[in-house]
């Protein structure tokens, strides 16, 4: 009988990206410890588990009460902040790191149309004569966010910076 290691060494030697199998063993790791957390925050939601794009997704959406309180864990850094937790919890469970993406109470959406504004108020800038237009630093997640969102308007955009610093610089085509 083979046996499957989940060592980051492992899947690097292999040089693939994780399984199937491999994703919906983070979704489930991860859902079990956001279920924790909920648990002793005193937080009521439903976990939802998802595999796309080589990720696994959690979305905690509001239960059926009537009275949810999810939106105390809604705020983009709380959520950040979450989802690193629940990466390194899925880590030291599978040795392998995980690239899992949490969204509580529809935090990604709204993250989106922030970004998707503020991508709107640079190529504003450009228009106005400015040769580039930089934005605040943002994790890599949310810069590929803005790289296609700057590509669907025809605009560009490159990445700059180092570390906590790294942010996304757009300028004209």
């Amino acid at each position: 009988m083979t046996e499957i290691s989940h060592s980051p060494v492992a899947r690097e030697a292999r040089d693939q990206e994780p399984t199937l199998a491999e994703l919906e063993e983070e979704g489930e790791i991860a859902a079990d410890y956001i279920e924790e957390f909920l648990d002793i925050a005193d937080v009521d939601g439903d976990i939802n588990i998802d595999v796309r794009n080589g990720r696994a997704y959690l979305a905690v959406t509001e239960s059926d009460e009537a009275d949810s309180n999810l939106s105390v864990l809604s705020h983009t850094d709380t959520v950040n902040a979450l989802q690193e937790l629940t990466r390194l919890a899925v880590q030291s469970k599978t040795g392998a790191f995980s690239r899992l993406i949490l969204d509580i109470g529809g935090s990604r959406a709204a993250r989106e149309a922030e970004l998707s504004r503020l991508v709107d108020r640079a190529i504003e800038q450009l228009e106005q004569g400015a040769t580039s237009a930089a934005l605040p630093p943002m994790s890599s997640y949310e810069r590929k966010l803005v790289h296609d969102l700057v590509a669907a308007r025809g605009v560009v955009s490159n990445s700059s910076g180092e570390g906590r610093d790294r942010h996304t610089v757009i300028t004209r085509s």
